[in-house]
């Protein structure tokens, strides 16, 4: 592969911010990402562009770059740049042995940017060697809200116990992952988390709708009552039929768990009627009164 100035391949000058060169490789990778491009050249260019943006967002890959040219990366691992020196025309890159992939690093630039792909997205994705996936469970509401949480796991590989600080997207869903690059063993890898929502005292989550006990005495449940009930956004109160029996589901309509694309599921409020476990005399004295006075048979049906 001949040598191309990488400010060149980004269109900026070698004086550049940082912020310029990351703005001119959002505007090219879009213009010259394989999936949407027409361009004859796309996935090429689409190539040199993410392999020229890796080099120059690091600070110290810059600096060797701008010092030598095409040989930057024999100087950073030790090796002795070619005779010809860094000015010649007739220097050449070789990535024999240099570890670079321009399919799988690109894909990964590509994702720390857009939080998308990167080219080739038909190939499917290619790992590296040593990445590491783990699952981490959260219950509905911590998924829900979001935030730092600690997770505990075990190193692939060596077994250690580790624990790392997270920071958690608000209201992620059960299977999405969470990306922690160079987290993996031996820090040449990334580490994934697969996200498992787990269902906890107060909420229980069934794809996207999420269900939550509605507990009533038997009085509201005869009477009817608007009962607090806590969701997701917080406490609202719901209106209960007069004559709920346990197992009856209150409806409340997009206040479940969100779905892909914004929309959400609903909730479920269910009835559980609950009865005293024990009574004061006068209580006793209405519920042996109410019994001698009501027809209702329970076992009828």
């Amino acid at each position: 592969m001949s040598y191309k100035d990488y400010y060149d391949v980004l269109g900026v000058g070698r004086e550049a911010s940082s912020s310029e060169i990351q703005k001119r490789f959002r505007s090219l990778a879009k213009k010259y990402h394989p999936d949407v491009s027409k361009e004859a050249d796309a996935e090429e260019r689409f190539k040199e562009i993410g392999e020229a943006y890796e080099v120059l967002k690091d600070d110290e890959k810059r600096s060797l770059y701008d010092k030598w040219g095409p040989h930057w990366r024999a100087i950073s691992e030790g090796r002795q740049p070619p005779s010809n020196g860094p000015g010649s025309s007739e220097m050449h890159f070789d990535f024999g042995g240099m570890g670079y992939d321009p399919n799988t690093d690109l894909k990964s630039v590509f994702e720390q940017i857009f939080g998308g792909v990167g080219p080739n997205r038909k190939r499917g994705r290619r790992s590296r060697r040593n990445d590491q996936e783990t699952e981490f469970e959260l219950s509905v509401a911590e998924a829900y809200k979001g935030g730092r949480r600690e997770i505990h796991f075990a190193e692939a590989g060596t077994g250690q116990q580790r624990r790392l600080k997270v920071t958690v997207p608000a209201q992620i869903r059960d299977g999405q992952k969470i990306r922690l690059s160079g987290q993996a063993a031996g820090g040449r890898g990334d580490l994934y988390l697969r996200i498992k929502l787990a269902s906890d005292a107060t909420f229980r989550v069934e794809g996207s709708d999420v269900y939550v006990a509605l507990r009533i005495s038997p009085t509201e449940a005869a009477l009817g009552t608007a009962a607090p009930l806590e969701t997701l956004d917080g406490g609202v109160k719901v209106r209960v039929p007069p004559g709920s029996s346990t197992g009856r589901q209150i409806r409340l309509r997009g206040r479940g768990y969100p779905k892909k694309g914004g929309q959400r599921g609903d909730l479920y409020a269910e009835i559980q009627v609950v009865v005293p476990k024990t009574l004061s005399d006068k209580e006793r004295d209405l519920y042996e009164r109410l019994a001698a006075a009501s027809t209702f048979d329970p076992r009828e049906r």
